[in-house]
C-alpha cells in the first residue's frame, strides 16, 4: 500500500498540471467513494452537471455498490467501473476527482490518499474525525496542491451568501452572538445483538483507522454516526452544517473558551454520543468578543424565529441559525432562506430564499485551479469542524476547555489535549503532514 501511494504521490505534479490545462469544455472525470445516504446525493450531482463523467463507484458493500452501478450505467453508454478498495480506484490515472461520502472516520485519510494520488477531493462533512485529521487534511491539500471542498452546501446558497454579505454590511448592526439550532426528530436505535458480517461487506475496509470490534447492525448504516469510533454525534452530523454557518455569519475562526454540557436522554439503547448537547463558544476578535451557542435536541421542539415553518413536511424538525446584532436579528432556515427583523419594533427587513449548487462550485473550481473559487474550501471547513470536536471533547470531560490557536492545544488540560487524536488501526494510519 505504501509504494503505490507513493508512486500515485508522485504523478500529482503531473496531474496538476494536465488538470491546468483543463478548458470549460472538457470532461472532468470523477469518481465517488461511499454510495448510500448522502452518496446518493453525489451520483445525482456528478449524473446530471454537463461536460461531468461519473467514470468510477466505490463501496464496500457489495449490494450498495451493485445498486449504484447500475443506476448510473443507465446514464451513460456503459456502467463505470467498480471497486470495494479506494486504493485501487486511484490508481486510474484518468481520474480527475474523487467525491467522498464514507463515514466521518474515514473522511481525512480518505482525502488523504486522494490527493496523493493527484486528485481533487470534494468530502463530505465534518472533513475530519478529531482535531489532529483536521490539521492534516488542510496540510494534504497544500501539500499536494489539491482544491479540496468541504461539503457545506450552506457555503453556495445564494440566499445565505447575501444573509451573510449584508450583516458584514451593518444590516443589523453589530453582530455580537450567533446560535445554531439542531432539533431533529431522533428515536431510539434500540439495541442491536453482534452478528456475522453480511456476506458481500469488506467489514475491515469499513473500520478503517477505527479499532476492531463486532459487527452489529447499530455500527453500520446511518447509526455509525452514534459511537465515538465513526461519529461525532448529531453535533457533527446534520449540527456541523449550523455551526459552519454561525461561524461563518460570526466572522470568526478558532474560539478560546469551549463549554458544553449535554447527555443521552429518553432511551435506553446502544447510542454512545449525546442525544441533547448544549455547547457555548467565546471568540476573541482583535480584543473584542462574540459569542456563540449551539444546542441539539432528539424530540419534540418548538419552531424559533419562523424557522421551518414554511416548510410543512419538516413541521418536526427547527433547524437553522439565529444571529443577534445592536440594531436586529436575522434567522436563517436551512440552507436556502433567510429573513430579518430591524430595531426595536422589530420591523420586518430583507429576506430571501434561493439555493445554490456546491457539486457545481467544486467542479468549477477543478477547471479554474483557483483554491478562492470555493465557498467552502477545505480550511474553512477543517476550522469549522474543530468546534464540533473541541465541544465533543468538552462534554466528555466534564469541564470548560480554554483553547490556544497558536500551540494547537487545550491550556492547562493535558488530558483534553491528549483527546485531540486517536490510536490508528494499522496500516490505516492517518499521517502526520503539519
Amino acid at each position: 500500500m505504501n509504494r503505490r501511494i507513493f508512486l500515485m504521490g508522485s504523478a500529482a505534479a503531473m496531474g496538476s498540471a494536465l488538470a491546468a490545462t483543463k478548458s470549460p469544455n472538457d470532461t472532468v472525470r470523477v469518481g465517488c467513494v461511499g454510495l448510500k445516504g448522502r452518496g446518493k446525493s453525489h451520483l445525482h450531482a456528478f449524473t446530471s452537471l454537463p461536460n461531468v463523467d461519473l467514470v468510477a463507484l466505490c463501496d464496500v458493500d457489495q449490494s450498495v455498490l451493485d445498486k449504484a452501478v447500475h443506476d448510473v450505467g443507465a446514464k451513460r453508454d456503459k456502467p463505470p467501473a467498480a471497486y470495494t478498495d479506494m486504493r485501487k480506484m486511484l490508481e486510474d490515472k484518468s481520474i480527475d476527482a474523487i467525491s467522498i461520502a464514507t463515514p466521518n472516520h474515514q473522511h481525512t485519510l480518505q482525502t488523504i490518499w486522494a490527493c496523493q494520488a493527484g486528485k481533487d477531493v470534494y468530502v463530505e462533512k465534518p472533513c475530519s474525525h478529531n482535531m489532529f485529521e483536521a490539521k492534516q487534511i488542510v496540510a494534504a491539500a497544500r501539500k499536494y496542491d489539491r482544491i479540496v471542498q468541504q461539503g457545506s452546501q450552506s457555503r453556495s446558497g445564494v440566499a445565505l451568501q447575501e444573509a451573510v454579505q449584508k450583516m458584514r454590511e451593518g444590516l443589523i448592526g453589530d453582530v455580537y452572538m450567533a446560535r445554531g439550532l439542531c432539533y431533529k426528530w431522533r428515536n431510539t436505535i434500540g439495541r442491536a445483538p453482534e452478528e456475522p458480517v453480511p456476506a458481500g461487506v469488506d467489514y475491515d475496509l469499513w473500520l478503517g483507522p477505527a479499532p476492531k470490534h463486532a459487527f452489529t447492525k447499530n455500527r453500520f448504516h446511518y447509526n455509525w454516526h452514534w459511537f465515538w469510533d465513526y461519529g461525532n454525534g448529531d453535533l457533527g452530523n446534520q449540527g456541523i452544517h449550523e455551526v459552519d454557518i454561525a461561524r461563518w455569519g460570526l466572522g470568526v475562526r478558532y474560539p478560546t473558551k469551549v463549554s458544553a454540557i449535554g447527555g443521552h436522554f429518553m432511551f435506553d439503547d446502544d447510542q454512545e454520543t449525546p442525544n441533547t448537547i448544549t455547547c457555548s463558544y467565546e471568540f476573541d476578535v482583535n480584543g473584542k468578543k462574540k459569542m456563540m451557542t449551539f444546542e441539539v435536541r432528539h424530540w419534540m421542539t418548538n419552531h424559533e424565529a419562523g424557522i421551518s415553518e414554511f416548510d410543512k413536511s419538516v413541521k418536526s424538525n427547527t433547524v437553522g441559525n439565529v444571529f443577534y446584532g445592536s440594531n436586529g436579528y436575522l434567522a436563517i432556515d436551512g440552507y436556502v432562506k433567510y429573513d430579518s427583523w430591524i430595531g426595536k419594533d422589530a420591523e420586518p427587513g430583507p429576506s430571501r430564499k434561493e439555493g445554490g449548487d456546491h457539486f457545481a462550485n467544486f467542479i468549477d473550481a477543478v477547471r479554474s485551479r483557483r483554491r478562492q473559487d470555493l465557498t467552502a474550501e477545505i480550511e474553512e471547513g477543517a476550522i469549522s469542524t474543530t468546534l464540533v470536536h473541541l465541544a465533543n471533547i468538552s462534554y466528555k470531560t466534564g469541564r470548560t476547555l480554554q483553547f490556544d490557536e497558536k500551540t494547537y492545544s487545550c491550556l492547562g488540560d493535558a488530558e483534553a489535549t491528549r483527546m485531540f487524536t486517536r490510536e490508528y488501526r494499522k496500516p490505516f494510519t492517518v499521517p502526520k503532514l503539519a
